[in-house]
């Protein structure tokens, strides 16, 4: 499925699995890997069993560290294969921002640059008690598009979104659950385990109301005036409306576990 053995995916228990698999490069993302993420989460949007997304990194040192500085020369010499690797990325961000199922980003080590930008994507954000977070551009003279900052900001707050970029400091776990940038700091020894129980938990639960949630938050943020009122008031009525409403309240009165089936 993936097309990249830097790239690994599986599904398990309502759970699809995107795993970044450089960790030599701590996970550092090629041209490649991209495109072969892009078919992951394709497959997961499309697969009904799959409920969550889990977003790691191999080898217990990275999460992802951004590109891959060795690819360059081959991957973005010109302008044009630079254009080509931006389009191929934020293809990437998009679909994953957007993806209608719950995401996880299960965050060991390094978090760096493409990496912290990868993570502000996903709903949650889970880390070791070891990771490190940061966006180094202001070291390196890039620019950011503005995507990626909204993202940040929309999690952080514009003062902490410039503190982070202004300084380009490497940041620590806790200061990173300080900033709002990660929902929850574990134990490195305890952090799949505990990641795993919150996907089963998240997907035991009516995946209509958790897509609607996800809609409604994202419309949320959106001005006043400016968010799709009748998007989010179709949502609600699509849960009233379904199957799982009818389960759910059954399974209360019954006081047993629900079924949910997402319809």
């Amino acid at each position: 499925m993936t097309g990249s053995e830097k790239m690994l995916a599986r599904k398990a228990d309502g759970i699809g699995w995107m795993i970044f698999n450089n960790p030599e490069r701590h996970n550092a993302v090629s041209m490649e890997m991209w495109q072969a993420a892009e078919r992951i989460l394709t497959d997961f949007t499309n697969d009904d069993a799959v409920r969550v997304v889990i977003v790691t990194g191999a080898g217990g040192r990275a999460f992802v560290s951004g590109a891959d500085i060795s690819k360059f020369e081959s991957e973005r010499a010109s302008e044009e294969a630079v254009a080509a690797y931006q389009t191929q990325t934020k293809k990437v961000y998009d679909l994953l921002a957007d993806l209608p199922k719950p995401t996880i980003a299960m965050i060991q080590g390094h978090c760096i640059g493409g990496g912290t930008a990868l993570a502000v994507t996903c709903d949650l954000r889970i880390c070791g008690e070891t990771a490190s977070f940061g966006v180094p551009a202001a070291k390196l003279g890039l620019g950011y598009p503005i995507e990626g900052i909204r993202r940040l900001v929309d999690i952080v707050g514009p003062s902490f979104a410039k503190e982070i970029f202004f300084t380009a400091k490497k940041w620590g776990s806790e200061d990173a659950r300080i900033m709002g940038l990660v929902n929850r700091v574990v134990p490195n020894e305890e952090l799949e385990a505990f990641v795993i129980d919150y996907a089963k938990t998240i997907a035991s639960n009516a995946p209509l109301t958790v897509a609607s949630v996800k809609v409604i938050v994202r419309e949320a943020l959106k001005d006043r005036g400016a968010a799709d009122e009748a998007l989010c008031d179709a949502w609600v009525k699509r849960c009233f409306a379904s199957e799982d409403y009818i389960e759910g309240r059954r399974a209360f009165m019954e006081k047993r576990p629900p079924q949910f089936k997402g319809r």
